[in-house]
């Protein structure tokens, strides 16, 4: 079953996050199980909400590739993570593709 993770990282900046972006380049390979990933920032840091096909499938990309990257890039500190099952999911027709 589909899980949504939601994280919530104080005190990244949009520029580490392009920075880890840019390293593990998810975009152009995606991680296994990921399905749907948005994140945005406000005053107390970054917010991500992802669709994976399990916690298991977030776990591996985050040990294989994304705490590598995380590490390189001198963020510090560690996010708040949770799991919640997917109820439903709808994406409007015509959208795709990253921005």
């Amino acid at each position: 079953m589909a899980v949504v993770m939601s994280m919530d990282w104080a005190g990244v900046t949009p520029e580490q996050y392009d920075t880890v972006r840019d390293a593990v380049d998810w975009e152009e390979v995606p991680a296994a199980g990921g399905q749907v990933h948005m994140a945005w920032f406000d005053a107390q840091g970054l917010h991500v909400t992802d669709v994976w096909d399990s916690p298991q499938a977030f776990e591996a990309f985050l040990a294989q590739r994304l705490a590598p990257a995380v590490e390189k890039a001198g963020i510090t500190g560690a996010p708040e993570v949770s799991f919640s099952p997917l109820h439903r999911r709808f994406v409007a027709p015509g959208v795709s593709g990253a921005e």
